[in-house]
């Protein structure tokens, strides 16, 4: 008798229990063949980037696509809107971010911004939506949560974590907690390596738990995982891979019973030590439902090796079968449950202006004393923008700023956008005594900043300046100059308020760069 080389049936029904419970990306603007064989084959979920959109009608033309091989199949996208957006990474944030909605501390805003998001989303056929950040940013140096957090106490992050829920869910699309335990307070990247959180249980419980259960209290369906040590509930294993925080804190204490997805499981912090594979495996074991992949490993190869890393830890027993049955289970309910909403008509898909208002209220401003008539802007400025390097969370090609919207508003504004990579090959990072006449200022600061605004205003915005000494450096060194000169802090402000005119956004969004730009014009 030949044996055959077909997979077995059992084989085939772990590997449909394993497409069920993977959230893979793909590239392209259209729906790949192999996303269609795998849907066909049990693939429930697919998460969207900015590399699958163009405009909303082509998402919309997309999720059709691919709801026409399921009706119930899970659409996830990351829009957070601020910072992190994916309908918007072409054009820029039309939404302020978490930040300046925690800022302003109104709820009923906060309420309406995230529905004014589900109704976009829901009309581009999206059914899950990464947000919000729940995290209580109280480390200011956080590499990776920054403006994404409503804020640094835990009671506004709570009370805002929980508007945002009911108003996203409120337009019919599903919302998602992350990243728990708490993000907030940690000083490494994950997209890189494995942040630790110090605190102890007690502290972690007071403080970076409270938004989680405000969210669970609104109704939240999902929480995401974050790729973070927290000893004081388990010192071996990240919290994306731990049963004590996944099963016994987030399920047992808190009462958790929705769905458990994991955060890009491709990130180094958990990678780095146990592999792609092996964090994939690690995940379900420790209680994760779904596993989103396909940031940075998107396709149909990495889809088959992490179905193929699923099902061969079910027959060697490390991945118990109940364990995978029960996560395929509760992301087959959850696809239901978001399948009848995304097909429920929207009752309300009214343009709204709701994120410049928003924006227009997160505006902090401080003025020097006697520097009263520096604003309104007299004539077109010139503007230098410092610009960090982004995290992995944020598209690095997602307009931001204050010179586009200046220029629009003042024509003839000049501009120019630097980078440390800019200065540090200009030589302008060399150790120098900081000077407040011109001849102390760099080469590249006096030719790009200081010559064309020497009979213009000058604008300075910096992003997140606390983290990046060398911005600070080089806005100390211009002010030192340009004492006259109008400082715009976009992202986390760091405390200081420096230059005649100071303003705050709370946010990089293209809308708080107009909010600013505004302002500065003499148009609010």
């Amino acid at each position: 008798m030949q044996s055959s080389s077909r997979p077995s049936s059992r084989h085939q029904q772990l590997t449909r229990l394993a497409g069920t419970v993977l959230q893979p990306g793909f590239v392209g603007t259209t729906v790949p063949d192999w996303v269609r064989r795998a849907i066909a084959d049990g693939l429930t979920s697919v998460v969207l980037f900015g590399r699958n959109i163009v405009d909303p009608e082509q998402v919309a033309r997309l999720t059709a696509q691919l709801r026409a091989e399921n009706r119930d199949l899970i659409i996830a996208i990351d829009e957070e809107a601020g910072d992190v957006t994916r309908l918007e990474a072409w054009t820029g944030a039309s939404r302020p971010g978490n930040l300046a909605l925690g800022a302003v501390d109104d709820t009923d805003l906060t309420e309406s911004v995230a529905r004014d998001i589900g109704r976009e989303l829901h009309a581009a056929g999206i059914s899950l939506n990464y947000a919000p950040s729940a995290d209580v940013n109280s480390n200011p140096l956080n590499p990776v949560i920054g403006a994404r957090s409503f804020g640094a106490r835990t009671d506004v992050v709570s009370r805002h974590t929980a508007a945002w829920v009911r108003g996203l869910q409120s337009a019919g699309v599903a919302a998602c907690a992350k990243h728990f335990p708490g993000h907030g307070d940690t000083a490494v990247d994950s997209h890189h390596g494995l942040p630790q959180v110090s605190a102890s249980a007690e502290e972690i419980a007071a403080t970076a738990l409270p938004p989680f259960v405000a969210a669970m209290e609104a109704g939240v369906r999902v929480v995401m995982t974050a790729h973070l040590l927290a000893p004081a509930y388990d010192p071996e294993l990240p919290a994306t891979l731990s049963p004590r925080i996944l099963v016994d804190l987030l399920r047992g204490e808190l009462g958790f019973d929705g769905l458990v997805v994991t955060d890009g499981i491709e990130m180094s912090a958990v990678t780095a030590r146990y592999g792609i594979d092996g964090a994939t495996v690690r995940a379900v074991t420790g209680g994760a439902d779904a596993v989103c992949v396909g940031g940075e490993h998107a396709g149909e190869a990495t889809f088959h090796q992490l179905t193929e890393a699923l099902v061969g830890a079910v027959l060697d027993g490390t991945l118990p079968e109940a364990r995978i049955c029960e996560a395929a289970a509760r992301v087959a309910e959850f696809a239901a449950w978001s399948g009848s909403r995304t097909r429920a008509v929207a009752t309300d898909d009214a343009a709204s202006d709701i994120g410049l208002v928003a924006a227009r209220r997160a505006l902090r401003v401080r003025t020097e004393q006697g520097r009263e008539s520096v604003l309104p802007l007299v004539g077109a400025p010139h503007v230098v923008e410092l610009s960090p390097t982004m995290n992995l969370a944020v598209d690095g090609q997602t307009p931001w700023g204050v010179a586009a919207p200046l220029s629009d508003l003042l024509p003839g504004t000049t501009s120019v956008r630097l980078t440390e990579a800019d200065l540090a090959e200009s030589g302008d990072l060399a150790d120098r005594p900081d000077r407040p006449d011109r001849s102390g200022l760099p080469d590249l600061l006096e030719r790009k900043v200081l010559d064309p605004a020497a009979e213009r205003s000058l604008v300075v915005v910096v992003r997140d300046a606390a983290r990046h000494d060398w911005m600070s450096a080089a806005m100390t060194r211009l002010l030192g100059s340009r004492p006259d000169a109008v400082v715009v802090e976009m992202g986390v402000p760091n405390g200081a308020a420096p230059g005649a005119v100071h303003l705050v956004t709370h946010g990089a969004t293209r809308v708080s760069g107009l909010a600013a730009a505004e302002f500065l014009a003499g148009r609010r």
